[in-house]
Protein backbone atom coordinates (compact mmCIF):
# COMPACT_ATOMS: atom_id res chain seq x y z
CA UNK A 1 0.00 0.00 0.00
CA UNK A 2 1.44 3.85 -1.31
CA UNK A 3 1.16 6.12 1.64
CA UNK A 4 1.43 9.67 0.72
CA UNK A 5 2.72 12.55 2.86
CA UNK A 6 2.06 16.40 3.17
CA UNK A 7 4.06 18.71 0.45
CA UNK A 8 5.50 20.27 3.61
CA UNK A 9 6.52 17.48 5.78
CA UNK A 10 10.41 17.55 5.80
CA UNK A 11 12.62 14.58 5.49
CA UNK A 12 15.74 14.35 6.55
CA UNK A 13 19.15 12.54 8.10
CA UNK A 14 20.72 12.49 11.44
CA UNK A 15 24.22 12.23 12.54
CA UNK A 16 26.34 12.90 16.28
CA UNK A 17 29.41 14.60 16.66
CA UNK A 18 31.37 11.95 18.57
CA UNK A 19 30.25 8.78 16.15
CA UNK A 20 30.89 10.66 13.31
CA UNK A 21 33.91 13.89 13.34
CA UNK A 22 36.78 12.33 14.56
CA UNK A 23 39.80 14.67 15.17
CA UNK A 24 39.33 14.22 18.52
CA UNK A 25 42.82 16.35 19.58
CA UNK A 26 42.50 18.64 16.88
CA UNK A 27 42.34 22.35 16.83
CA UNK A 28 41.36 22.67 20.40
CA UNK A 29 39.54 19.91 21.29
CA UNK A 30 40.03 18.27 24.50
CA UNK A 31 38.36 14.89 26.14
CA UNK A 32 34.97 14.16 26.55
CA UNK A 33 33.51 11.06 28.55
CA UNK A 34 32.90 8.89 25.72
CA UNK A 35 36.89 9.69 24.20
CA UNK A 36 37.73 8.46 28.35
CA UNK A 37 35.52 5.83 28.16
CA UNK A 38 35.89 4.60 25.06
CA UNK A 39 40.07 4.22 25.62
CA UNK A 40 38.83 2.08 28.67
CA UNK A 41 39.41 -1.33 28.11
CA UNK A 42 36.11 -3.58 28.34
CA UNK A 43 33.82 -0.79 27.69
CA UNK A 44 33.77 -0.71 24.05
CA UNK A 45 33.57 -3.56 21.36
CA UNK A 46 36.59 -4.86 20.05
CA UNK A 47 38.53 -1.83 21.52
CA UNK A 48 37.18 0.63 19.50
CA UNK A 49 37.21 4.06 19.67
CA UNK A 50 35.75 7.50 17.86
CA UNK A 51 39.40 8.95 17.52
CA UNK A 52 38.72 8.53 13.64
CA UNK A 53 35.44 7.92 13.55
CA UNK A 54 33.98 8.49 9.51
CA UNK A 55 36.74 11.59 9.40
CA UNK A 56 34.08 13.81 9.08
CA UNK A 57 35.72 16.87 10.67
CA UNK A 58 37.90 16.94 7.19
CA UNK A 59 35.67 15.24 5.13
CA UNK A 60 32.19 17.33 5.66
CA UNK A 61 31.88 19.23 2.29
CA UNK A 62 31.60 15.68 0.65
CA UNK A 63 29.61 14.28 2.98
CA UNK A 64 27.02 17.65 2.32
CA UNK A 65 27.37 17.01 -1.02
CA UNK A 66 25.93 13.78 -0.62
CA UNK A 67 23.43 15.00 1.58
CA UNK A 68 22.71 17.07 -1.75
CA UNK A 69 22.68 14.24 -3.90
CA UNK A 70 20.17 12.34 -1.09
CA UNK A 71 17.86 15.68 -1.77
CA UNK A 72 17.44 16.22 2.74
CA UNK A 73 15.33 18.52 3.16
CA UNK A 74 17.05 18.93 6.82
CA UNK A 75 19.86 17.54 8.16
CA UNK A 76 20.39 17.13 12.34
CA UNK A 77 23.81 17.31 13.94
CA UNK A 78 25.23 17.81 17.02
CA UNK A 79 28.05 20.22 18.44
CA UNK A 80 30.78 18.49 20.34
CA UNK A 81 30.94 20.37 23.50
CA UNK A 82 34.49 20.09 23.82
CA UNK A 83 35.13 21.34 20.72
CA UNK A 84 33.39 24.66 21.37
CA UNK A 85 33.84 25.08 25.21
CA UNK A 86 36.07 22.60 26.27
CA UNK A 87 36.38 23.89 29.53
CA UNK A 88 35.85 26.99 32.40
CA UNK A 89 38.12 28.47 30.38
CA UNK A 90 37.87 30.59 26.85
CA UNK A 91 35.66 29.60 23.45
CA UNK A 92 37.65 28.02 21.30
CA UNK A 93 37.39 30.04 18.02
CA UNK A 94 38.65 26.76 15.79
CA UNK A 95 35.75 25.00 17.22
CA UNK A 96 33.48 27.14 16.24
CA UNK A 97 34.44 27.99 13.13
CA UNK A 98 34.44 24.20 11.97
CA UNK A 99 30.26 24.49 12.47
CA UNK A 100 30.63 27.71 10.46
CA UNK A 101 31.65 25.92 7.74
CA UNK A 102 29.27 23.13 8.00
CA UNK A 103 26.38 25.27 8.37
CA UNK A 104 27.18 27.44 5.45
CA UNK A 105 27.80 24.36 3.18
CA UNK A 106 24.17 22.90 4.10
CA UNK A 107 22.68 26.07 3.33
CA UNK A 108 24.86 26.23 -0.17
CA UNK A 109 22.84 23.22 -0.93
CA UNK A 110 19.33 23.86 0.57
CA UNK A 111 19.22 22.28 3.40
CA UNK A 112 17.69 23.34 6.77
CA UNK A 113 20.54 22.91 9.88
CA UNK A 114 18.77 21.06 13.21
CA UNK A 115 21.60 21.74 15.59
CA UNK A 116 21.61 19.64 18.87
CA UNK A 117 23.42 20.66 21.28
CA UNK A 118 24.23 17.99 23.42
CA UNK A 119 24.30 14.24 22.27
CA UNK A 120 26.50 12.65 25.33
CA UNK A 121 30.25 14.62 24.64
CA UNK A 122 30.39 16.00 27.97
CA UNK A 123 33.60 17.71 28.43
CA UNK A 124 35.80 15.35 30.85
CA UNK A 125 36.69 17.91 32.75
CA UNK A 126 33.11 18.64 33.85
CA UNK A 127 32.58 15.30 34.85
CA UNK A 128 35.63 15.29 36.81
CA UNK A 129 33.40 17.67 39.17
CA UNK A 130 30.68 15.22 39.29
CA UNK A 131 29.13 15.69 35.61
CA UNK A 132 25.74 15.60 35.36
CA UNK A 133 25.05 14.97 39.30
CA UNK A 134 25.75 18.24 39.83
CA UNK A 135 23.49 21.29 39.37
CA UNK A 136 26.68 23.34 38.14
CA UNK A 137 26.67 21.12 35.09
CA UNK A 138 23.13 22.29 34.13
CA UNK A 139 24.64 25.88 34.18
CA UNK A 140 27.28 25.50 32.61
CA UNK A 141 25.29 23.82 29.58
CA UNK A 142 23.12 26.84 29.86
CA UNK A 143 26.71 29.37 29.01
CA UNK A 144 27.47 26.49 26.21
CA UNK A 145 24.09 26.69 24.57
CA UNK A 146 24.52 30.81 25.02
CA UNK A 147 27.83 30.85 22.89
CA UNK A 148 26.52 28.33 20.38
CA UNK A 149 23.48 30.11 19.34
CA UNK A 150 24.96 33.38 19.93
CA UNK A 151 27.18 32.61 17.01
CA UNK A 152 25.22 30.51 14.92
CA UNK A 153 21.91 31.95 15.40
CA UNK A 154 21.86 34.19 12.98
CA UNK A 155 22.00 30.96 10.11
CA UNK A 156 20.44 27.73 12.63
CA UNK A 157 16.39 28.17 13.63
CA UNK A 158 16.19 24.65 14.87
CA UNK A 159 17.74 23.59 18.15
CA UNK A 160 17.09 20.72 19.98
CA UNK A 161 18.71 21.31 23.71
CA UNK A 162 19.22 17.08 24.53
CA UNK A 163 19.04 14.07 22.82
CA UNK A 164 17.94 11.38 24.85
CA UNK A 165 18.49 11.91 28.66
CA UNK A 166 17.81 8.47 29.42
CA UNK A 167 21.04 7.07 27.80
CA UNK A 168 22.70 10.37 29.53
CA UNK A 169 21.27 9.59 33.03
CA UNK A 170 20.43 5.79 33.29
CA UNK A 171 22.39 4.03 30.92
CA UNK A 172 25.31 6.31 31.84
CA UNK A 173 24.95 6.66 35.66
CA UNK A 174 23.27 3.77 36.54
CA UNK A 175 23.69 0.76 34.09
CA UNK A 176 27.14 1.82 33.46
CA UNK A 177 26.42 0.93 29.84
CA UNK A 178 27.69 4.47 28.33
CA UNK A 179 29.88 6.56 29.43
CA UNK A 180 30.90 7.86 32.46
CA UNK A 181 30.14 3.73 33.09
CA UNK A 182 29.01 4.69 36.44
CA UNK A 183 26.46 1.76 38.89
CA UNK A 184 24.63 4.29 40.87
CA UNK A 185 21.37 4.79 42.11
CA UNK A 186 20.54 8.37 43.67
CA UNK A 187 23.53 9.96 41.00
CA UNK A 188 21.31 8.34 37.95
CA UNK A 189 18.40 10.16 39.38
CA UNK A 190 20.37 13.10 40.09
CA UNK A 191 21.75 13.27 36.52
CA UNK A 192 17.95 12.97 34.72
CA UNK A 193 17.19 16.01 36.96
CA UNK A 194 19.89 18.15 36.24
CA UNK A 195 19.49 17.34 32.44
CA UNK A 196 15.65 18.29 32.71
CA UNK A 197 17.34 21.54 34.30
CA UNK A 198 19.55 22.57 31.74
CA UNK A 199 17.20 21.79 29.05
CA UNK A 200 15.10 24.42 30.45
CA UNK A 201 18.00 26.84 31.20
CA UNK A 202 19.47 26.17 27.60
CA UNK A 203 15.82 26.70 26.09
CA UNK A 204 16.12 30.10 28.09
CA UNK A 205 19.45 30.84 26.64
CA UNK A 206 18.59 30.08 23.00
CA UNK A 207 15.67 31.74 22.97
CA UNK A 208 17.63 35.14 24.21
CA UNK A 209 20.18 34.98 21.69
CA UNK A 210 18.19 33.69 18.89
CA UNK A 211 14.75 35.70 18.87
CA UNK A 212 12.05 33.11 16.48
CA UNK A 213 14.20 30.54 17.11
CA UNK A 214 12.22 26.67 17.10
CA UNK A 215 13.61 24.80 20.33
CA UNK A 216 12.68 21.42 21.29
CA UNK A 217 13.94 18.23 22.96
CA UNK A 218 14.92 14.85 21.36
CA UNK A 219 13.96 11.92 23.80
CA UNK A 220 13.97 7.91 23.29
CA UNK A 221 11.01 7.02 24.19
CA UNK A 222 9.83 3.46 25.56
CA UNK A 223 6.38 1.88 23.78
CA UNK A 224 5.81 -0.23 26.72
CA UNK A 225 4.34 -3.63 25.85
CA UNK A 226 2.87 -5.44 28.73
CA UNK A 227 4.09 -9.15 28.87
CA UNK A 228 1.23 -10.83 30.97
CA UNK A 229 -1.34 -10.01 33.57
CA UNK A 230 0.59 -10.90 36.51
CA UNK A 231 0.71 -8.55 39.17
CA UNK A 232 4.44 -8.55 38.97
CA UNK A 233 4.40 -7.88 34.69
CA UNK A 234 1.84 -5.31 35.22
CA UNK A 235 4.26 -3.26 37.80
CA UNK A 236 7.36 -4.06 35.36
CA UNK A 237 5.53 -2.73 32.79
CA UNK A 238 4.46 1.04 35.14
CA UNK A 239 8.31 0.86 36.15
CA UNK A 240 9.68 0.84 33.11
CA UNK A 241 7.15 3.62 31.69
CA UNK A 242 7.99 5.05 34.46
CA UNK A 243 12.27 5.74 33.92
CA UNK A 244 11.96 5.08 30.49
CA UNK A 245 9.01 8.16 29.72
CA UNK A 246 7.62 9.96 32.63
CA UNK A 247 10.68 11.57 34.22
CA UNK A 248 11.19 12.74 31.30
CA UNK A 249 7.87 13.87 29.50
CA UNK A 250 5.74 14.78 32.79
CA UNK A 251 8.40 18.03 33.62
CA UNK A 252 8.97 18.95 30.08
CA UNK A 253 5.53 18.82 28.95
CA UNK A 254 3.44 19.19 32.08
CA UNK A 255 6.33 20.64 34.89
CA UNK A 256 5.63 17.75 37.50
CA UNK A 257 7.48 14.44 38.71
CA UNK A 258 4.81 11.74 38.84
CA UNK A 259 3.93 10.43 42.32
CA UNK A 260 5.19 6.72 41.38
CA UNK A 261 8.53 8.08 41.69
CA UNK A 262 8.81 8.88 45.01
CA UNK A 263 7.38 5.49 45.72
CA UNK A 264 9.31 3.43 43.71
CA UNK A 265 12.99 5.08 44.69
CA UNK A 266 12.37 6.16 48.37
CA UNK A 267 14.60 3.71 49.32
CA UNK A 268 17.51 5.09 47.74
CA UNK A 269 16.96 9.00 47.62
CA UNK A 270 15.08 11.20 49.38
CA UNK A 271 14.95 13.99 46.33
CA UNK A 272 16.09 16.89 48.81
CA UNK A 273 17.92 17.77 45.41
CA UNK A 274 15.18 18.93 43.63
CA UNK A 275 14.71 23.14 44.27
CA UNK A 276 11.82 25.06 44.37
CA UNK A 277 11.02 26.14 40.81
CA UNK A 278 13.63 23.26 38.92
CA UNK A 279 10.07 21.82 37.20
CA UNK A 280 9.14 25.92 36.23
CA UNK A 281 12.52 26.05 34.63
CA UNK A 282 12.38 22.54 32.74
CA UNK A 283 8.48 23.38 31.80
CA UNK A 284 9.67 26.02 28.82
CA UNK A 285 7.54 26.19 25.83
CA UNK A 286 8.47 23.89 23.02
CA UNK A 287 8.03 24.34 19.62
CA UNK A 288 8.16 20.35 18.99
CA UNK A 289 9.28 17.58 20.93
CA UNK A 290 11.57 15.31 19.11
CA UNK A 291 10.98 11.38 19.24
CA UNK A 292 13.23 9.10 18.72
CA UNK A 293 12.17 4.73 18.17
CA UNK A 294 13.99 1.66 17.43
CA UNK A 295 12.34 -1.28 18.90
CA UNK A 296 9.21 -2.12 22.10
CA UNK A 297 9.79 -2.51 25.21
CA UNK A 298 8.96 -5.71 27.23
CA UNK A 299 9.89 -5.09 30.77
CA UNK A 300 9.67 -8.58 32.44
CA UNK A 301 9.28 -9.23 35.87
CA UNK A 302 12.81 -10.69 37.56
CA UNK A 303 14.27 -10.99 41.02
CA UNK A 304 17.25 -8.75 40.74
CA UNK A 305 20.57 -9.66 43.31
CA UNK A 306 21.16 -7.64 46.37
CA UNK A 307 22.06 -5.17 47.06
CA UNK A 308 22.45 -4.26 43.50
CA UNK A 309 19.28 -3.39 43.05
CA UNK A 310 19.22 -1.00 46.26
CA UNK A 311 21.09 1.12 44.78
CA UNK A 312 20.78 1.58 40.82
CA UNK A 313 17.48 2.74 39.34
CA UNK A 314 16.51 0.40 36.15
CA UNK A 315 18.14 -3.21 36.92
CA UNK A 316 14.93 -3.84 39.46
CA UNK A 317 12.43 -3.60 36.27
CA UNK A 318 13.75 -6.82 34.70
CA UNK A 319 14.16 -4.61 31.94
CA UNK A 320 14.04 -6.89 29.36
CA UNK A 321 13.03 -7.28 25.66
CA UNK A 322 11.39 -10.29 25.96
CA UNK A 323 11.76 -12.93 22.88
CA UNK A 324 8.70 -13.83 20.09
CA UNK A 325 8.94 -16.67 18.64
CA UNK A 326 10.28 -16.25 14.92
CA UNK A 327 10.33 -12.51 15.59
CA UNK A 328 12.96 -10.17 12.91
CA UNK A 329 15.70 -9.07 15.32
CA UNK A 330 17.98 -6.36 13.95
CA UNK A 331 22.36 -6.23 14.32
CA UNK A 332 21.43 -5.01 17.97
CA UNK A 333 19.53 -7.32 18.81
CA UNK A 334 16.35 -5.24 18.96
CA UNK A 335 12.81 -6.52 17.73
CA UNK A 336 11.06 -4.90 14.86
CA UNK A 337 7.71 -3.53 15.10
CA UNK A 338 6.50 -0.98 13.76
CA UNK A 339 3.12 -0.69 14.88
CA UNK A 340 4.67 -0.07 18.39
CA UNK A 341 6.09 3.13 16.72
CA UNK A 342 2.18 4.27 15.94
CA UNK A 343 1.15 3.35 19.78
CA UNK A 344 3.84 5.29 21.22
CA UNK A 345 2.73 8.57 19.35
CA UNK A 346 -1.03 7.77 19.92
CA UNK A 347 0.53 7.26 23.56
CA UNK A 348 1.88 10.93 23.43
CA UNK A 349 -1.26 12.89 22.43
CA UNK A 350 -3.45 11.00 24.50
CA UNK A 351 -1.93 11.45 27.47
CA UNK A 352 -0.55 14.54 27.14
CA UNK A 353 -3.12 16.52 24.99
CA UNK A 354 -2.96 20.27 24.53
CA UNK A 355 0.20 20.23 26.17
CA UNK A 356 1.73 18.49 23.52
CA UNK A 357 3.73 20.20 20.44
CA UNK A 358 4.12 19.48 17.05
CA UNK A 359 6.19 15.73 16.65
CA UNK A 360 9.59 15.24 14.65
CA UNK A 361 10.80 11.77 14.79
CA UNK A 362 14.42 12.97 15.14
CA UNK A 363 15.96 9.42 14.76
CA UNK A 364 14.72 5.87 13.80
CA UNK A 365 16.64 3.46 11.40
CA UNK A 366 18.14 -0.19 12.05
CA UNK A 367 21.60 -2.32 11.62
CA UNK A 368 21.21 -4.90 9.41
CA UNK A 369 24.42 -7.01 7.43
CA UNK A 370 25.34 -4.81 4.65
CA UNK A 371 26.70 -7.55 2.41
CA UNK A 372 28.85 -5.82 -0.58
CA UNK A 373 28.58 -7.23 -3.69
CA UNK A 374 31.65 -7.77 -6.05
CA UNK A 375 30.68 -4.83 -8.18
CA UNK A 376 30.41 -2.79 -5.33
CA UNK A 377 26.76 -2.91 -4.65
CA UNK A 378 25.09 -2.51 -1.28
CA UNK A 379 21.77 -4.27 -1.57
CA UNK A 380 20.51 -3.31 2.11
CA UNK A 381 16.18 -4.31 1.65
CA UNK A 382 16.09 -4.94 5.47
CA UNK A 383 16.88 -1.20 5.94
CA UNK A 384 14.46 -0.15 3.00
CA UNK A 385 11.85 -2.49 4.92
CA UNK A 386 12.58 -1.06 8.46
CA UNK A 387 12.35 2.85 7.32
CA UNK A 388 9.04 2.03 4.94
CA UNK A 389 7.41 -0.02 7.58
CA UNK A 390 8.03 2.92 10.10
CA UNK A 391 7.03 5.60 8.02
CA UNK A 392 3.95 4.08 7.14
CA UNK A 393 3.32 3.90 10.80
CA UNK A 394 4.17 7.51 11.49
CA UNK A 395 1.60 8.30 8.46
CA UNK A 396 -0.73 6.10 10.31
CA UNK A 397 -0.53 8.37 13.85
CA UNK A 398 -0.99 11.40 11.43
CA UNK A 399 -3.96 9.48 10.38
CA UNK A 400 -5.09 9.56 13.97
CA UNK A 401 -4.63 13.03 14.70
CA UNK A 402 -1.24 13.09 16.36
CA UNK A 403 0.62 16.11 14.56
CA UNK A 404 3.91 15.26 13.06
CA UNK A 405 5.59 17.69 11.02
CA UNK A 406 9.22 15.68 9.71
CA UNK A 407 11.26 12.46 10.00
CA UNK A 408 15.07 12.07 9.82
CA UNK A 409 16.71 9.22 9.42
CA UNK A 410 19.14 6.72 11.35
CA UNK A 411 21.68 7.50 9.64
CA UNK A 412 23.31 9.40 7.13
CA UNK A 413 26.60 7.53 7.76
CA UNK A 414 28.15 4.19 9.06
CA UNK A 415 29.36 5.34 12.04
CA UNK A 416 30.54 4.47 15.68
CA UNK A 417 28.09 2.75 17.74
CA UNK A 418 29.13 3.87 21.12
CA UNK A 419 29.32 0.97 23.36
CA UNK A 420 29.01 -1.87 19.89
CA UNK A 421 31.58 0.10 17.97
CA UNK A 422 32.04 -0.01 14.73
CA UNK A 423 30.15 -3.08 13.76
CA UNK A 424 26.55 -2.27 14.20
CA UNK A 425 25.81 -0.62 10.36
CA UNK A 426 23.14 2.38 10.26
CA UNK A 427 24.33 3.96 7.45
CA UNK A 428 22.32 5.19 4.39
CA UNK A 429 25.87 5.61 3.61
CA UNK A 430 28.61 2.53 3.84
CA UNK A 431 31.80 3.72 5.07
CA UNK A 432 34.66 1.63 5.08
CA UNK A 433 37.12 2.24 7.67
CA UNK A 434 40.07 1.33 6.32
CA UNK A 435 39.88 3.83 3.66
CA UNK A 436 37.07 5.60 4.71
CA UNK A 437 35.55 5.91 1.52
CA UNK A 438 31.66 6.75 1.54
CA UNK A 439 29.82 4.06 -1.07
CA UNK A 440 25.68 4.76 -0.99
CA UNK A 441 23.31 2.07 -0.48
CA UNK A 442 20.71 0.81 -1.77
CA UNK A 443 18.46 2.24 0.70
CA UNK A 444 19.86 5.87 -0.25
CA UNK A 445 18.66 5.44 -3.58
CA UNK A 446 15.29 4.57 -2.21
CA UNK A 447 15.44 7.40 0.26
CA UNK A 448 15.97 9.95 -2.64
CA UNK A 449 13.04 8.89 -4.26
CA UNK A 450 10.50 9.24 -0.71
CA UNK A 451 11.89 12.55 -0.48
CA UNK A 452 10.94 13.62 -3.85
CA UNK A 453 7.98 12.03 -4.25
CA UNK A 454 6.44 12.00 -0.50
CA UNK A 455 5.18 8.67 -0.99
CA UNK A 456 6.22 5.81 0.52
CA UNK A 457 5.15 1.93 -1.02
Amino acid sequence: MTVQFPADFSFGAATASYQIEGAVSEDGRTPSIWDTYSHTPGMVARGDNGDVACDHYHRFSADVALMRQLGLDSYRFSLAWPRIKPDDGPINAAGLAFYDKLVDELLAAGIEPAVTLYHWDLPQTLEDQGGWRERATAERFAEFAAVAAGHLGDRVKRWITLNEPFCSSILGYSEGVHAPGAHEGEGALKAAHHLMLGHGLAAQAVRAAVPGAQVGITLNLASVQQVSDSPEDIEAARRCELVSNLIFTDPVLAGTYPEHAREVWAPITDFSWIRDGDLGTAHQPLDFLGVNYYFPSRPEASAPDEPEAARRVASDLGYQLQEREGEYRTEMGWPVDADAFTDLLTWLRDTYGEQLPPIYITENGIACPDIVHADGRIDDQDRIRYVSDHLKAVRGAMAKGVDVRGYYVWSLLDNFEWARGYQPRFGLVRVDYDTLERTPKASFDWYREVIATHEVD
